[in-house]
């Protein structure tokens, strides 16, 4: 389990997940601060590493937040889009 940007992951090597924008260029390796080690059930350890690839920097979903208001004709439309970073999860060592 790693924290990375404020959440929590639970990571498995070889998988790729979409975290918040990394300050790291595409191509590093960035070492984040794990929790724990281990599996379900079995021997946990603290203080291992987990090294991650920033793959590419990617845009998420298009989100629209829309307010309307009866009868005043207000009408608000808002959006955007969060900035993401594709890592890989290169290795997972205790």
């Amino acid at each position: 389990m790693i924290a990375l940007g404020g959440k929590q992951y639970r990571v498995t090597e070889g998988e790729r997940l979409l975290v918040d924008r990394l300050p790291e260029d595409e191509g590093k390796s960035v070492t984040p601060t794990t929790l724990m080690v281990g599996e379900a059930g079995g021997d946990i350890a603290d203080g291992g590493t987990v090294t991650l690839k920033v793959e590419e920097h990617v845009l998420g979903p298009k989100l629209i937040a829309a307010t309307y208001k009866a009868k005043k004709k207000i009408r608000k439309r808002r959006g955007h889009r969060s900035r993401l970073s594709r890592v890989l999860v290169e290795s997972i060592a205790s």
